[in-house]
């Protein structure tokens, strides 16, 4: 539909327009705005691709951190629960040795 649309003939008609309507001295102008708005756009685009991968990072490194608190944790409650069993099996055998009789004692 639009492939006979934009020809050379055409392109240069448009071309001859475009200069009649703004002039010789604005078209620089024209050029040099429209240049910056591409540059800004694609700037812009690669901004946020880079703020995606940077919340990307972001998000795995507070994961990874969030793992480790986690790990910590359970290694400490591991020990405190080591250190209470073995102060109930100390208690155990204290009280086991008050409770038993020396053999000494039993022999008389």
């Amino acid at each position: 539909m639009f492939g006979d649309l934009f020809t050379g003939p055409h392109m240069l008609f448009l071309a001859v327009i475009v200069l009649v309507l703004f002039g010789g001295k604005k078209l620089p102008e024209l050029g040099k705005g429209l240049g910056e708005g591409l540059r800004g756009f694609k700037d812009g685009m690669k901004g946020m691709t880079e703020e995606d991968s940077a919340a990307a990072v972001a998000a795995e490194k507070k994961k990874e951190a969030e793992e480790k608190a986690y790990q910590e944790m359970k290694l400490a409650q591991d020990a405190k629960a080591a250190a209470e069993a073995r102060l109930a099996a100390e208690k155990a055998g204290a009280s086991a040795h008050l409770v038993t009789p020396k053999p000494e004692e039993v022999a008389r």
